[in-house]
């Protein structure tokens, strides 16, 4: 069983799911209005008060999951909490709520996990579509094919500010309605070419705000209960004739979310317009089912982070045969040093892989350059978090240990960085490590103990130890050194 709770700008959601077969079976659902979104003052700051029910949400949230016996659970942010200048001081507080790490996922990766939730749900393998989504603080746009993403983009216009800025006090009027319009094609305009009908076969809306507008035009008989430009066109009509959001009454639209409706009817109406879409097909299934599904694929090994990771190593001329070697090399020192949890295991291993990337800029400076791009690129299937811990490891693989600040009070971590660095001088003294007759402990202190053959066979290697133990002396760590028969 997986469970996937879904922090939107508009709404907290979370879905308990079962995979079975081909499917993942939804067994429990809960949705909060939260609105996040609107909680964010001028400053970008969440306030006391957004905090507050969205702390209180978190925890009804973790009294149900509680409840099942999960074999794992995914928990993420979406454009909210990316905007929140505060988040730092919000997610410790959120974690603590739930239960459960909280991802700041990017609007790349969140269009990823929708494609891969809804390319799950459709039974059509082959088929080259369009995927949108209309969120709270964002709109995904997702090309594909099948299973396969081609392309991916996030856009900052979504539900809660359209409605905010240009339907003030929930006045709908014709002006109103035209601004909000106009505003969204802005977005959209430049990047549109891609999307452009010519590319897909078949558009799908995977948002609640884009099931919703289509269960409106159903249940209304607006239009031909599809949605097309026509049918947009006459609900747009019909949301001006109320006047205001407080008038609308239309079956299948609850009041709660009429004013987001609206400011997402505008956000989908100049998608229609920019991306010459003639039909779009509600598809149950998105963010959430995509989270669920990832989840499933990492319990079968198939990890979209080590794709990730490969492309990544390609593109930037990393050399295969060193990348392996310090990985498996310090993978073997870390598991030595016997770290309290296997939190980085995964992360020191794409370290190791990626650690000589910055190469293509910079001979010297490399490690910090890799750290830059691997902390700030688009990297499908891994989260801001992880992207963070990444650069850090690689900024420390060499030279002071001062430039990464207090993060080496983090046991573990600095486990994780100890292994890397002597990773990397055993490949620079040209050592084929022997870990039989290599020992490594670190608590307070770290103790290499290695056999005196070695410094006879590789000169350089007393030199990159008396380096190093001076780096970590630096930061108020001994480095003992014991060589053995």
């Amino acid at each position: 069983m997986y469970a996937a709770v879904d922090l939107g700008s508009n709404s907290f959601r979370l879905h308990i799911g079962k995979h079975d077969g081909d499917a993942i079976r939804v067994v429990k659902s809960m949705r909060e209005p939260i609105r996040l979104g609107a909680g964010l003052d001028k400053s970008n700051n969440l306030t006391e008060a957004a905090m507050k029910s969205a702390l209180a949400c978190l925890q009804t949230f973790r009294a149900t999951l509680s409840g099942y016996r999960l074999d794992a659970v995914r928990v993420v942010g979406t454009a909210a909490l990316r905007l929140a200048r505060n988040a730092g001081t919000f997610l410790p507080a959120a974690e603590k709520a739930i239960g459960y790490p909280i991802e700041i996922i990017s609007g790349e990766e969140e269009g990823r996990l929708i494609y891969m939730g809804v390319a799950n749900a459709l039974a059509t393998p082959g088929e080259r579509r369009l995927v949108l989504d209309i969120g709270g603080g964002s709109t995904e746009l997702i090309l594909g094919r099948g299973l396969d993403i081609e392309r991916v983009e996030s856009f900052s216009v979504g539900t809660v500010k359209q409605s905010l800025s240009f339907f003030t006090g929930g006045i709908i009027d014709p002006g109103s309605f035209e601004a909000a319009v106009l505003s969204a094609r802005s977005h959209f305009e430049d990047g549109a070419p891609p999307y452009h009908r010519g590319n897909w076969r078949n558009a799908y809306g995977s948002s609640g705000t884009i099931r919703a507008i289509a269960e409106i035009i159903e249940r209304n008989k607006i239009g031909d209960g599809r949605m097309t430009p026509a049918s947009l066109d006459a609900l747009k009509r019909r949301f001006i004739a109320f006047g205001t959001v407080a008038k609308i009454d239309l079956q299948g639209l609850r009041p709660d979310r009429a004013s987001t409706i609206v400011g997402g009817l505008a956000i989908l109406i100049a998608l229609f317009v920019e991306l010459d879409i003639e039909v779009l097909t509600p598809v149950e299934a998105g963010l959430r089912m995509g989270v669920m599904w990832d989840l499933y694929a990492r319990s079968m090994h198939r990890d979209r982070r080590e794709e990730s990771v490969r492309v990544l190593a390609a593109k930037f001329h990393c050399e295969p045969a060193r990348a392996s070697r310090v990985a498996l090399e310090a993978a073997a020192l870390y598991a030595q040093l016997k770290p309290a949890s296997d939190a980085y295991t995964k992360l020191l291993a794409w370290s190791a892989q990626l650690h000589e990337m910055g190469m293509v800029v910079s001979q010297t400076g490399y490690h910090k350059h890799a750290a830059y791009m691997i902390e700030n690129a688009d990297l499908p299937g891994f989260t801001a978090r992880e992207q963070k811990a990444m650069a850090r490891l690689i900024v420390a693989q060499k030279g002071n240990l001062r430039k990464i600040g207090d993060a080496l009070a983090e046991p573990d971590f600095a486990k994780a960085v100890l292994a890397l660095r002597l990773a990397i001088l055993l490949m620079h003294a040209r050592i084929e490590a022997d870990f039989s007759e290599l020992k490594l402990r670190m608590k307070n202190k770290i103790e290499l103990e290695i056999k005196k053959g070695w410094v006879a066979h590789h000169p350089t290697v007393s030199y990159w130890i008396e380096k190093e133990q001076e780096w970590w002396d630096e930061v108020g760590v001994d480095f003992s050194l014991k060589t053995s028969a």
